[in-house]
């Protein structure tokens, strides 16, 4: 950060989401209930940004991100402009608190896709509008919403729901962890030990979880931690930025392919969740990514109202239907 800087005084603070636990319970709840009712009466929310600008910023490549927030803005009325930063990242050219009060002078929103955490951390200290994690190393937030979205569609509410992730504990299993218990949701993270979660993430997971009712489970065994599972979720096993470890993942979770049998384990109704892009053969079978059980469509469907109701609550639009 440069020496020379002062610390802003904004007031009100922004309502920056940068981590799941950002959002109070109750908060989540409305974020989801939110993202139905736009999905379910889009026209009606034409115009809750009308005419208001979001900055996407985005250090990695991206299908569903990038399109789904573009798409969100100019359906409700607001606009996006893209920034590709994958040929250097924020701070190396300009610093990150130089970047957020440029760019709060020309936006309404700050929408990043950043390798480091500390990055999103920077853009939030130093900007007077809402910035929004679209994933970072850490965390995969936006992702998190409208997988629990997904979750609800299928299930009718979250009462005795089990998540089951499989794999490495990445940004999006944090996610997870974090927004189940919120929610009441259990959740097993299966894996090896190497590659669990963080400690302080998983303390405060359990924390949560003690006071809502559910269980927070770690473990090795990979049908034991499926078992009653209501969604079985996995993703890549090398996530962007870890790519000289892909050898090496590949033997270490070799036995963590969700296939036929791991499915098996599952509830009879239970569903396939994946957040893409997936390399089927590894850390799921093509059978099972195209199976009836498979969701991961409507995960990324999904993306999309979830990223209208989080804009919306993170900017202040008008939640309320037209009429």
């Amino acid at each position: 950060m440069n020496s020379h800087a002062s610390k802003p005084e904004l007031d009100p603070r922004p309502r920056h989401f940068l981590r799941d636990s950002d959002l109070a319970a109750d908060e989540l709840k409305t974020v989801l209930e939110l993202a139905r009712r736009v999905k379910a009466r889009p026209r009606d929310y034409r115009r809750a940004l009308d005419g208001r600008g979001v900055a996407l910023l985005f250090e990695k490549p991206s299908l569903r991100t990038r399109m789904t927030f573009e798409v969100a803005a100019r359906q409700m009325g607001g606009f996006g402009v893209f920034q590709d930063h994958r040929d250097g990242r924020i701070g190396e050219r300009e610093p990150a608190p130089d970047i957020a009060r440029n760019l709060d002078r020309w936006f309404d929103a700050i929408v990043a896709r950043t390798f480091s955490h500390r990055t999103q951390e920077l853009l939030a200290e130093w900007s007077s509008v809402p910035v929004i994690n679209a994933l970072s190393e850490a965390y995969h937030p936006c992702q998190a919403l409208a997988d629990f979205m997904t979750i609800l569609e299928r299930f009718g509410s979250f009462e005795g729901v089990k998540v089951a992730y499989v794999g490495d504990a990445n940004n999006v299993a944090h996610s997870l962890l974090h927004c189940a218990p919120q929610l009441g949701v259990s959740i097993s993270i299966c894996g090896p030990r190497r590659y669990g979660p963080r400690q302080a993430d998983l303390r405060a997971a359990r924390e949560t979880a003690a006071a809502n009712g559910c269980e927070v489970e770690v473990t090795q065994d990979l049908i034991s931690g499926v078992a009653g599972a209501a969604a079985v979720y996995t993703d890549v096993w090398t996530s962007m930025g870890w790519e000289q470890e892909t050898q090496q993942r590949r033997l270490a979770f070799a036995e963590y392919q969700v296939d036929e049998r791991v499915m098996a384990a599952a509830r009879k109704d239970a569903v396939f969740m994946h957040c893409l892009p997936a390399l089927r053969g590894e850390e799921v079978s093509a059978a099972v990514i195209e199976s009836p059980q498979s969701v991961v469509f409507d995960q990324a469907e999904n993306r999309l109202h979830a990223h209208k109701a989080i804009l919306m609550h993170t900017m202040g639009g008008n939640n309320g239907a037209e009429g």
